[in-house]
């Protein structure tokens, strides 16, 4: 029997094939799904179905990647308080700083 010290790490391996949806984002997160709608509806995450709030959201399906968004967005709102458009905007300049450092290598 484990006593109180003791830690034990669980987790899932999602690689960028693999497609999750709503409940299993909740799950991974311990969020409300009403945090994930709002992730979609700010254009933080995006889902395969074209029209993203017609659709019943739990048919709404996840890449793999978009785990890595949320992962990344819980972070920025838990450690850095910053709310949902402002994680958008992070995220978006997260990725053109990457973009250029790929553009640079390549260049190099």
């Amino acid at each position: 029997m484990p006593t109180s010290d003791e830690h034990f790490l669980s987790g899932d391996i999602v690689d960028e094939g693999t497609e999750v949806s709503v409940a299993d984002l909740c799950r991974m997160f311990a969020v409300e799904e009403q945090h994930i709608v709002a992730l979609v509806e700010e254009g933080v995450l995006g889902t395969r179905d074209a029209v993203l709030i017609e659709f019943d959201k739990t048919e709404w399906r996840f890449h793999g990647n978009e785990v890595r968004r949320v992962r990344i967005a819980l972070r920025l709102e838990r450690d850095l308080g910053i709310n949902v458009p402002g994680v958008a905007l992070v995220l978006e300049l997260l990725e053109e700083l990457e973009q250029l450092r790929r553009e640079r290598r390549v260049q190099t």
